[in-house]
């Protein structure tokens, strides 16, 4: 059976891959954290909430939780409130706990580096995972959040809305070592250039590399 992934010219795709390399060398995750152990609180946390609030409060919740071992501890309530301001609080504040516990019980409070591992923990699923492998052990990764899922579909990576099914079109098409930096890029991309609601195709510097609005003749690149 021939995939998506056999159907897409490969050369439109590494324009693409080096296009947003010139655009956002600097793209990093913007969550802040200083170790695995945050980087996993601060993606649970992150689940139907903006970056820039979740980094808001976890400086308060590092302090009161330093580590698995304080986390698996928490009371419910009071980690509710710390972290209520990013919604679904009581579901995250559950998951975290539980989440911690496990951690505790099964890994030695370290957060493991395997896949297979990662999606066991409360709270985490394939993005999560991603964000852990890639971020925080340099592991090849690559989440897929709403704005890798809709820059995908418009630059013609895939037809697929299923993160799951998006992630696999995507790791055939680049490379694992840039599958970090591919997803990063594409999320700066999206928060910079192209919304959601009003894309500013007249301006993007992938113009030329997009099926939406350009025609890639194989011999232009994005200037």
């Amino acid at each position: 059976m021939i995939g998506m992934s056999d159907t897409i010219d490969r050369r439109r795709v590494r324009r693409l891959v080096t296009a947003l390399a010139r655009l956002y060398p600097d793209s990093v995750c913007a969550l802040n954290h200083a170790n695995p152990y945050q980087l996993l609180v601060a993606t649970i946390l992150a689940a139907q909430c903006t970056d820039a609030r979740v980094n808001q409060i976890t400086p308060a919740v590092f302090a009161r939780y330093p580590d698995a071992h304080a986390l698996a501890c928490a009371e419910t309530a009071e980690l509710e409130g710390l972290i209520q301001s990013t919604g679904f609080f009581r579901n995250k504040a559950k998951n975290l706990i539980l989440c911690a516990q496990r951690l505790v019980e099964y890994h030695n409070g370290e957060v493991p580096r395997r896949m297979e591992e990662l999606v066991q923990l409360p709270g985490v699923g394939r993005k999560t995972a991603n964000v852990i492998l890639g971020i925080a052990y340099d592991i090849p990764g690559l989440p897929v959040d709403t704005h890798v899922t809709r820059l995908s579909q418009r630059l013609g990576l895939t037809r697929h809305s299923d993160p799951v099914a998006i992630e696999q079109d995507l790791n055939a098409l680049i490379p694992p070592r840039e599958w970090k930096l591919f997803s990063l890029r594409l999320i700066d991309h999206g928060r910079q250039v192209c919304h959601a609601r009003k894309p500013q195709c007249d301006s993007c510097k992938l113009a030329k590399l997009c099926p939406r609005i350009g025609v890639d003749t194989g011999s232009q690149s994005a200037e």
